[in-house]
């Protein structure tokens, strides 16, 4: 049985490959409509899955909110923005001292979170 967190976008494949260059991981499951990344197939990992009138949520207000985000842990947020700048990201409003605020490609908001 399949378990994680799936997040919805127009091209899955895309993400999955932000995602999996952000955070690691490598894909577990592929297919056209739906795309797993994770450490092992029988672990919970992130699912994308084609969702043909996506709307991308909007931050930190709007029509189209939020419904949840996802919090990267990095040693160096200065490094961290590098790599994920250069993979599509784009710097968001928010943010402090130890955390930055980002959309994914698709528009998902995330946080970059030094401990």
């Amino acid at each position: 049985m399949s378990h994680g967190l799936v997040i919805d976008c127009p091209d899955p494949s895309s993400l999955a490959r932000f995602y999996e260059a952000v955070l690691g991981m490598r894909r577990v499951q592929d297919e056209e409509d739906w795309v797993v990344i994770g450490d092992a197939p029988n672990r919970p990992g992130l699912a994308f899955q084609r969702v043909a009138d996506f709307r991308a949520p909007q931050w930190p207000d709007g029509d189209q909110r939020q419904q949840m985000h996802l919090d990267i842990r990095v040693a160096d947020l200065d490094e961290a923005e590098t790599l994920v700048t250069g993979l599509g990201a784009r710097r968001l409003p928010g943010g402090g001292e130890r955390f930055r605020v980002y959309a994914d490609p698709a528009g998902h908001p995330f946080c970059l979170v030094r401990f």
